[in-house]
């Protein structure tokens, strides 16, 4: 899961830093892999600290899917431009 967390946090700063994909779903799948990060450690850095509201922070995967399937099939790709010759 900590690899998983990894992916999460780079996905959330490359599509914070698209232009396609607007940037609060970066910051939710940031937010998301630090979530995961912190539930996957836990045991190990925090085994006495409860963290009942973690399960919130899981919420941006499901957002940011249900945004690629009602939004991101409307993205038009980027056509190349041609250099005059």
């Amino acid at each position: 899961m900590v690899v998983f967390a990894g992916h999460l946090l780079l996905l959330g700063v490359l599509v914070y830093r698209s232009g396609y994909v607007p940037k609060l779903l970066g910051v939710l799948l940031a937010i998301n892999g630090v979530a995961y990060l912190v539930d996957s450690l836990r045991p190990y850095l925090f085994p006495t600290a409860p963290l009942p509201f973690l399960f919130v922070l899981f919420f941006g995967e499901l957002i940011f899917m249900l945004w690629l399937f009602v939004r991101g099939a409307r993205i038009r790709q980027p056509t190349a431009h041609r250099r005059p010759t």
